[in-house]
């Protein structure tokens, strides 16, 4: 039971169930109603194993840097629980089963799409960007976007724009998630020789750049209202969330105390669940409604 659960950890648990959590929600935006049970079960499946078997390269592309950092420092591979051999063989395995899964099971779109993800955490992102660029997360963040568009291709085997605008959501809900724990860790991120905005360019910078980015974002999360994709719940609780996102970025720009950069990255996942979990409340009371009228 350790060796499953070390072989679990490896798959980022917590962070893969937000990309899966957003995935699932593209399902059930994609078509009114439940979703076909075979995308939603097999899609599911087939996203998370491909999230993990990323997640799992991560580990191995990182371990030198996940020694030295404290956040990292206890991970199977830092720890010597795993050998690199174990690890390797883990994620190609994961990631073929994936793709099978996928290919036969749900649909080429999605198994295609599934992989560029998968290529574009594990080696684009953690390869080569994480150790290039400042902006490694602007870029990079793509990858981490995608599982909405997955999720809804998996149901209906096409790309649609409302499927590219929750895509472009989170895409610019990235940054600023991920530079808040980077201004926490800034010392972690030195340390290992990583060059995050907070380690190149300074804390005050970053605090300017998740507040312009914040309000990009709330301006963003509004777009399905505004296109028509959603109603008025969906544009309440956006509106409610992105307030609160702004009065975060805004704390930050002078903060109460150095664990405040934290309480911000805790927000912002908070936020996400939630502007996603509104999006699925609003399209089935709307689905609902719209049922009733032409009953009556």
């Amino acid at each position: 039971m350790n060796l499953v659960r070390e072989y679990m950890q490896l798959t980022k648990p917590r962070v893969v169930a937000l990309l899966v959590f957003c995935s699932v929600i593209g399902m059930f935006l994609a078509v009114p109603g439940i979703p076909p049970w075979r995308a939603l079960v097999f899609g599911t499946l087939g996203i998370w194993m491909a999230s993990g078997s990323a997640a799992a390269f991560n580990h191995l592309i990182d371990e030198r840097i996940d020694k030295l950092m404290a956040r990292t420092a206890r991970r199977p591979l830092a720890t010597g629980t795993l050998k690199p051999r174990q690890v390797l063989l883990f994620a190609i395995v994961l990631g073929i089963v994936s793709m099978l899964v996928l290919a036969l099971l749900v649909n080429g779109l999605t198994a295609w799409l599934t992989f560029g993800g998968l290529i574009g955490y594990a080696l684009v992102y953690t390869a080569y960007l994480k150790r290039a660029t400042p902006q490694n997360i602007v870029i990079g963040g793509l990858a981490g976007a995608i599982p909405p568009v997955l999720g809804w291709t998996a149901v209906t085997d096409a790309l649609h724009p409302f499927a590219l605008q929750l895509c472009l959501i989170i895409f610019v809900w990235t940054p600023p998630h991920f530079w808040a724990l980077a201004i926490f860790r800034r010392d972690d991120y030195a340390r290992a020789e990583i060059p995050m905005l907070p380690v190149t360019h300074g804390v005050r910078y970053t605090r300017w750049n998740i507040l312009l980015y914040t309000i990009l974002l709330v301006i963003v999360s509004l777009l399905p209202a505004f296109t028509g994709y959603s109603g008025m719940i969906y544009f309440g609780g956006a509106a409610v969330l992105g307030v609160g996102f702004l009065y975060y970025a805004f704390r930050m720009m002078n903060p109460p105390d150095e664990y405040f950069a934290m309480r911000t990255f805790k927000y912002s996942i908070i936020y996400l669940m939630a502007l996603f979990a509104f999006l699925l409340a609003d399209h089935w009371i709307t689905d609902t409604h719209i049922g009733a009228s032409l009953a009556i």
